[in-house]
């Protein structure tokens, strides 16, 4: 598919993607139109949604709330279902396309609905009322669990049985870009018999993919696991930032609190099921044990999404590969996380978050957080130093040698900056869907 707009062959947005999203303008283009536009991306640019509706395209969605594009947040278009995800695609692949002159030869409709990503300020893109978490990763849960449980011990009883997870804090999700402060929390210094209270010296990044909920169910009705594709609307990058130390003296009983409510980072750009269609592939199977019927699915799959995680360390310029993963090594798919979450009668609602947990694979260099890479703080990671901006390096960070010039990096040190990557096909497959970027800074704690 080919756009009159230009766009590289090496983007992460094509044609075939347009990933939803909410962006500010920095300049007004018509006082008819909102500030806060709903819109899509493509190559470098975005497209106002918001603007093609308010000059009559994009109307009569089905099941749509008639003013969707119109609140400056994505909520009302992901409980409107799939059929008017569908059609809303549909038209503006027509409208956008290079064999279609409609929108190209309307100049001034063209400058309200066209924008430079560089000249919009990306925000989130819905109004998340909750966000959980899981733990779906087998392979990250047997390496945190053989750490401190030993091999023999890695899994709890229930890991095998159900997807665990727990419920998060939505008020302090934040948008790629951000910076994010080293939080305060209490913690026991090793050796010691009280704790104290100090700032995290053990902060982590953590790579997840999330899924954004659409359509959602009636308190009391639960979503079975065969139906529960239907009810999510697209997939972002997930950051979940944690302070290890605090975690670790905080989470018995009840698991994760203030070591991971302080700053969790997702992409702006929300990649529909649509665009990833063509990337459909089996999880892995559940057959030992099998699990209970509520949980399985006549057809699982997934999706073959290659991540990645960068790291730039503070004062520098080049950019370190440290991790490389895939969704598709997730144990409990995300239709199963929603079946599960729902089980009991829970509502989930549009703009419902849920975290897929650190994903790993079984590769040393596909460990998706610093306390699987470096276990535990034990070894060092060295990243490599320049002045080049070499964002997406394909080095691997290595386990203290062989590198012999570098910084080496247990946890994340003050002004350390990293960025997720995802991405499917490209380099001979299919055109190349991207999610941009995932990308944050760690800054200094509050005094």
């Amino acid at each position: 598919m080919e756009s009159f707009i230009d766009v590289s062959p090496d983007s992460d947005f094509p044609l075939e993607n347009l990933p939803w999203g909410v962006f500010k303008a920095r300049t007004s283009t018509s006082d008819d139109t909102p500030e806060v536009h709903v819109g899509v991306a493509l190559g470098q640019h975005v497209v106002s949604a918001t603007a093609l509706h308010v000059a009559g395209y994009l109307r009569d969605l089905p099941e749509a709330d008639p003013r969707v594009f119109a609140k400056g947040r994505l909520n009302e278009f992901m409980a409107a279902g799939r059929p008017a995800w569908k059609a809303a695609r549909a038209t503006l692949q027509k409208l956008l396309s290079s064999s279609e002159g409609e929108l190209r030869d309307q100049p001034e409709l063209l400058a309200r609905v066209i924008h430079k990503q560089e000249d919009v300020e990306l925000l989130l893109p819905a109004r998340i009322g909750d966000y959980t978490d899981f733990y779906a990763s087998r392979q990250h849960a047997t390496n945190v669990g053989a750490m401190f449980r030993g091999p023999a011990n890695a899994l709890n009883p229930n890991w095998l049985h159900l997807p665990v997870g727990y419920h998060g804090r939505a008020s302090s999700i934040v948008p790629a870009g951000a910076s994010v402060r080293r939080p305060w929390g209490q913690v026991m210094p090793a050796g010691a018999s009280a704790p104290i209270f100090a700032p995290s010296s053990q902060v982590d990044f953590e790579l997840e993919v999330a899924a954004f909920i659409g359509p959602g169910n009636a308190l009391g009705e639960p979503i079975s696991a065969s139906g529960a594709w239907d009810h999510v609307f697209g997939l972002v990058l997930m950051n979940d930032w944690s302070a290890r130390d605090v975690q670790k003296w905080e989470y018995v009983p009840l698991g994760p609190f203030n070591g991971k409510n302080w700053a969790t980072q997702i992409s702006p750009w929300v990649v529909t099921l649509e665009a990833l269609e063509p990337f459909r592939c089996s999880p892995p199977q559940q057959t030992d044990p099998e699990v209970l019927p509520y949980l399985r699915e006549a057809l699982p799959y997934t999706y073959d999404v290659e991540l990645a995680v960068d790291i730039t360390p503070a004062g520098y310029g080049r950019a370190t590969t440290v991790t490389r993963s895939n969704l598709k090594h997730l144990y409990w798919t995300f239709s199963q996380m929603v079946a599960h979450h729902t089980a009991g009668g829970c509502n989930l609602r549009p703009g419902d978050l849920l975290g897929s947990g650190t994903i790993s694979g079984e590769e040393p260099g596909s460990r998706g957080c610093l306390l699987e890479l470096t276990h535990a703080g034990r070894d060092e990671l060295v990243l490599e130093t320049g002045t080049a901006d070499v964002e997406g390096s394909d080095a691997i960070g290595a386990m203290v040698a062989p590198v012999t010039s570098g910084v080496r990096r247990r946890y994340l040190e003050d002004g350390d900056e990293v960025a997720l990557r995802g991405w499917c096909g490209g380099a001979g497959q299919p055109r190349r869907i991207g999610f941009g970027l995932c990308n944050g800074k760690l800054m200094k704690c509050r005094t």
